[in-house]
């Protein structure tokens, strides 16, 4: 199989490239940048951006499936962008799999396409995308998923979506990092009761999904036009699970609490603070961040299991001492 994977270079972009170079599959990476790294494996590396159709043409060129994982990703940052990258970028790459005559295409999406600010405990299929967002982001991953299901069946083509939630890993740019930051300047506080579940994902279940969807993805396959949720099958207590993960490097748990509506309502403030000043910098506090500290974010991962044999290879505790095992 000859695969094409877009942000190759990212996080799981890499990691993905690397378990298909492994089974023996020819591998294209397209990304804005050059990654050595992934060179190096075997991956033959093209550089474009998704706002060039002609571009991602010519990568696509003889490919048999196209894994879709380039991404504006964050809850703060410029809306055209995000809408560039993450609704453009992901029409380019629908209608360069068509040009191309590309069989199957696997989107990366994000369960924060449906998070509608309660709580979701085991959530599966059926839970209707949010009719309100708080973040760019899963504003234009929502409407970049509707596309790609809306393809499935167009001229040959074959897809479906997948919805990591909360990837770690101990290479890990972007969690465990921001996490440690946040603590180590005493900037984090337990948000609402500090009880809610959350789903994590470990990025060599994240990338099996992703190998399973792809291999039984055709005309007809069950789980073709649809999107499905990517979890570990064990929730953790978020709270708990931080607290262990900071006291592994020497922390303190968090104890300061913060009400929800507080939360809420400082988020809102600064929201508007830096947009009065078109501040470019993230703010501390969002509307949406506080939603996600304080909500229940769990699925259910029947129906992957069901219609593509999705199967857990590293269970949650075990992916916990993986990863503070290895930073």
């Amino acid at each position: 199989m000859k695969a094409l994977v877009t942000g190759g270079g990212g996080f799981l972009g890499r990691h993905l490239v690397a378990a298909l170079l492994e089974r023996g599959d020819r591998v294209v990476s397209y990304s804005r940048g050059r990654h050595r790294e992934i060179e190096e494996k075997g991956a033959t590396c093209a550089q474009g951006d998704l706002a060039d159709r002609a571009a991602l043409e010519r990568a696509c060129a003889g490919v048999d499936i196209v894994f879709h994982v380039a991404a504006k990703a964050g809850i703060w940052g410029d809306r055209e962008e995000f809408r560039r990258t993450n609704v453009s970028g992901t029409r380019n790459v629908i209608d360069a799999c068509i040009a191309a005559r590309v069989g199957r295409l696997v989107f990366t999406s994000s369960p924060s396409v449906c998070f509608d600010g309660r709580d979701h405990v085991m959530a599966g299929n059926d839970l209707p995308y949010a009719r309100r967002f708080l973040a760019e982001y899963p504003r234009t991953k929502a409407e970049a998923e509707r596309m790609v299901l809306a393809a499935n069946g167009r001229d040959g083509l074959a897809t479906c979506a997948l919805r990591p939630h909360l990837i770690v890993g101990p290479d890990d740019p972007h969690l465990l990092p921001r996490l440690i930051a946040r603590a180590r300047a005493g900037r984090l506080a337990i948000v609402g009761d500090g009880r809610n579940e959350v789903s994590l994902t470990w990025i060599g279940n994240a990338v099996e999904a992703h190998v399973a969807a792809a291999d039984r993805l055709e005309k007809g396959a069950a789980h073709a036009g649809k999107a499905y949720f990517v979890a570990q099958t064990e929730p953790v207590v978020l709270w708990e699970w931080i607290g262990e993960v900071l006291e592994r490097f020497g922390i303190a748990r968090p104890t300061r609490r913060v009400p929800l509506a507080v939360a809420y309502s400082a988020g809102a403030a600064m929201e508007a603070w830096w947009r009065a000043r078109n501040l470019s910098t993230e703010p501390p506090m969002t509307r949406f961040l506080a939603l996600e500290l304080a909500r229940s974010h769990s699925y259910d991962l029947e129906p992957a299991r069901r219609d593509f044999g999705y199967r857990e290879r590293v269970p949650t505790r075990e992916a916990t001492e993986r990863l503070l095992g290895a930073t």
